[in-house]
């Protein structure tokens, strides 16, 4: 009888670890996503102050295009803190309540309206810039999320929104 139990023990601890710790079969499972930050207008601004230039990569690429890993119902938002916190990226957002949705006020030091009255931040998935805010964007997998710099209202980066 012990026997008998040991083996039923046993095949279900085998079943289980075979079964319920597989990768991809839960709800956990990992999704992957890439993510772009770059700010090659600012770096070509002529409005920027000199010493906030200094503080940008030359080539305008904060973060080059990378592969990461993201959960079923993560928005742009919670991934651009993630990695920007993981990299030492200095990031700064708040909460637009006229829009419900977090504001992307900084990236690397770099503010809205640092090149003028019309600069910011903007953000396009798969090469769409989305006219509401990225906290409310919830990523699906393959994703390509960018994040650029605009010096004219996203005009420069190719953003085109509906008036």
């Amino acid at each position: 009888m012990k026997r008998t139990a040991a083996i039923i023990a046993l095949l279900c601890l085998i079943i289980t670890a075979f079964f319920g710790c597989a990768e991809g079969t839960g709800s956990d499972a990992m999704l992957r996503c890439t993510i772009l930050i770059e700010c090659k207008n600012a770096v070509a601004c002529n409005e920027l102050a000199a010493d906030q230039k200094e503080l940008l990569p030359s080539d305008g690429m904060i973060l080059t295009k990378t592969e990461i890993a993201f959960t079923d119902g993560e928005s742009v938002y919670d991934v651009l803190v993630r990695e920007c916190r993981e990299r030492g990226i200095h990031m700064e957002a708040s909460y637009a309540p006229v829009y419900d949705s977090a504001y992307i006020e900084s990236i690397a030091n770099l503010y809205e309206f640092d090149c003028g009255s019309l600069s910011g931040w903007t953000y396009c998935v798969n090469g769409v810039f989305p006219n509401y805010g990225c906290s409310n964007f919830k990523l699906s997998d393959g994703d390509e999320i960018e994040f650029h710099y605009s010096c004219d209202l996203g005009r420069d980066v190719g953003a085109v929104f509906e008036e």
